[in-house]
Parts: C-alpha cells; structure tokens; sequence
C-alpha cells in the first residue's frame, strides 16, 4: 500500500468519532503533527490519516517511536532544570500537542506549585483535551490558547496569557519539536527572535528540532513522505538550531543530541539514534 492509498482509507472505528471531531472544526482527512505526535506515544486520540503518516514515516525511521519518547523525555529534563537551577516560575509552551502525562504544569508545579503556564496549539483537538485535562495545581495556573505561533505580537496579547503570565518576569519558553513545521521562506528563525525581544532578562528557551545531520536518506524520505501527506516537515542542521539560540547564552552542554542533554543517568545508546537537536539558552 502507497502511502496516499493509506491517506484515502478511514477505519471503521474511526467514523463516529470523526463526524464528532468534525462538527468542531477539526479537518480528519489530513494528518496533523500533533496526532502523529500522540500515535507515536501510544495515544488514542489520532485518526486513520495521522496513523497512515506515522506508519510512514516508521517505515523510513523505524526508531521513531523510541525518538519521540527521547524528546519527551527532554521535556522533562528540561523544565526540571529551568525550575530548578534557573528559578523559571512561569512558562509559555508553543506546540503544545495532545496532553500526555505528565505535561509541563505538573513537572513544573511537583517542584514550585506556583508556577504558572500557557499552552499554545493550533488544532482544536488539543485545546478540547487541554481544557479538560490541563488542570494544575490550585496554588499556581494553567491556560491554553488556540493560536498560530507565528502571529506573536497577537499571541503575547492575548487576554489568557496575559492574565496568567507576567511578562515583567523571567520565562520559559518551549518550543519542542515545532520549528520543523515553519518552512525556511516563513523565516522560523525571525519568528523566534520576535518571541525572544519580548521576553525579559533571565528568561530562557528550550527546545528540540530534527535534524538529517545523523542519517540523511532516511530523514530525506521522511520529508517525502510528509510532502506527500500535505504537510511541511522541515529538518533543520546543528547550524540552522543553533540559529534559534542567537544572542543568548547558551548552557552546558550546548546544542547536543536529545538524548545528551543532561541525562537523567549513563547513556546506554548512541544519542545520535535520536535525530534531534537539543538546547537551552539564558536571555542575560
């Protein structure tokens, strides 16, 4: 089976809950990146075309599933040290994806219950999850805001973020596992940067970005494959990542593989089976 042979085709199990989906806006016959996300990490809340893509995109990087747990898992690491060791009490998380546990809120709030986050996505099946699952701890905040991370200067206006952010103080900005969907003449890089402006000293990004540095062929196939799903899937160089860092300080260990970013414990892999970049930086 080609894969838009799979696109075309629609599981039985999947009709009733697709007129559902569809009533709200949510188009089910293109996959989104979010759902492949959530296939991936064994969710249910995908359709036929998200599971053909991530079967597709498995052919070609058979590991896929055990990258997207490694990004995850970069996730955590790195709000634990932004709380931690950056003294980060709020967060901004862009491409938010279907609420997987444990979420940015509960890593950040089982260490400082105060802190506070707004989740960002742009598919209305994440902020239907997200509103029902995403609740924190009372002694902080959670928000969710359905919106475009390229229309920042609407983002950092919006009523629910700025009743729940102060942007007078430090953030944690995440960007894991998003930038890929921006294509290089929409310049990811300037949409960024516009983020970064409006963020105050002692604020700090993280993200992740995959990359063809490791295996060329195989993630050249991958961008076929989204090409032909309809959707941008842009991987980017160590030199292109690091890019999304420019004029902050980057900390140790710099742009790395994801799964060497500050493991929680001895490396039992090669990092470079994970096709991801990785980072944080510090606004002085």
């Amino acid at each position: 089976m080609t894969t838009s042979q799979a696109f075309a085709q629609q599981d039985d199990g999947d009709r009733s809950e697709v007129s559902d989906w569809e009533r709200f806006g949510v188009d089910t016959s293109k996959p989104h990146s979010a759902r492949i996300y959530d296939y991936w990490l064994g969710g249910k809340t995908n359709f036929a075309p998200d599971r053909a893509m991530g079967e597709a995109i498995g052919q070609a990087i058979p590991g896929i599933r055990t990258m997207a747990k490694e990004n995850r898992a970069f996730q955590g690491r790195a709000v634990r040290h932004l709380v931690r060791e950056q003294g980060i009490r709020q967060f901004l998380d862009l491409g938010t994806g279907i609420p997987t546990s444990p979420n940015t809120h509960d890593i950040a709030q089982a260490i400082a219950p105060e802190t506070r986050v707004v989740y960002v996505d742009n598919d209305p099946i994440v902020l239907a999850h997200a509103r029902a699952l995403m609740v924190g701890d009372p002694s902080g905040r959670t928000s969710y805001i359905h919106a475009d991370l390229g229309r920042s200067e609407e983002l950092l206006a919006d009523p629910a973020l700025t009743s729940t952010l102060d942007l007078e103080q430090p953030v944690g900005l995440l960007l894991i596992a998003v930038l890929m969907l921006i294509a290089d003449e929409d310049d990811p890089w300037g949409k960024v940067a516009a983020l970064r402006d409006a963020l105050p000293s002692g604020s700090c990004i993280a993200l992740t970005h995959p990359t063809q540095d490791f295996d060329p062929e195989a993630v050249r196939r991958v961008e076929e494959s989204a090409r032909q799903g309809g959707m941008t899937l842009v991987p980017r160089t160590r030199e292109q990542v690091a890019r999304f860092f420019d004029g902050w300080e980057l900390l140790e260990p710099g742009v790395s593989p994801v799964m060497s970013w500050l493991p929680d414990g001895e490396l039992t892999a090669d990092p470079e089976t994970a096709y991801y970049w990785s980072g944080v930086a510090r606004k002085k």
